[in-house]
């Protein structure tokens, strides 16, 4: 029997924890949404156990795990850049982990520089 991995749960029958992403279909925010889902589900393959699309109107945009509602459009002043919204899910459902280059990118570190940028001839 193999080790579990940092992205393995231990618990393979444990419940996940259920994200939902609530946009406003007058708004035609479903791109958005569908982008979004696609991303967490891509950084978190085991740690969740879902991710939900609901329809809404009157501008709504909404990210919730387990019924918590973690970004807000209206009360966060806009859509979630997805670093930090990726850092608000992995602070629920696996913290610890890390997220590579979205962590370091959010502790100051600069970006490597691409060869040659910035040299004089």
């Amino acid at each position: 029997m193999s080790e579990p991995t940092s992205t393995e749960p231990s618990d393979p029958a444990a419940p996940r924890p259920r994200v939902r992403i609530t946009y406003c279909t007058q708004c035609r925010w479903l791109l958005r949404a569908s982008w979004i889902a696609g991303e967490l589900l891509t950084s978190f393959t085991t740690e969740l156990g879902e991710v939900a699309l609901r329809p809404g109107v009157g501008g709504v945009f909404t990210v919730e795990i387990d019924d918590e509602v973690v970004w807000d459009r209206k009360r966060d002043g806009g859509f979630p850049d997805l670093a930090p919204l990726k850092r608000l899910v992995r602070d629920r459902v696996a913290p610890g982990r890390s997220l590579g280059h979205t962590d370091r990118h959010a502790a100051g570190d600069p970006a490597p520089a691409a060869a040659g940028a910035g040299d004089e001839a």
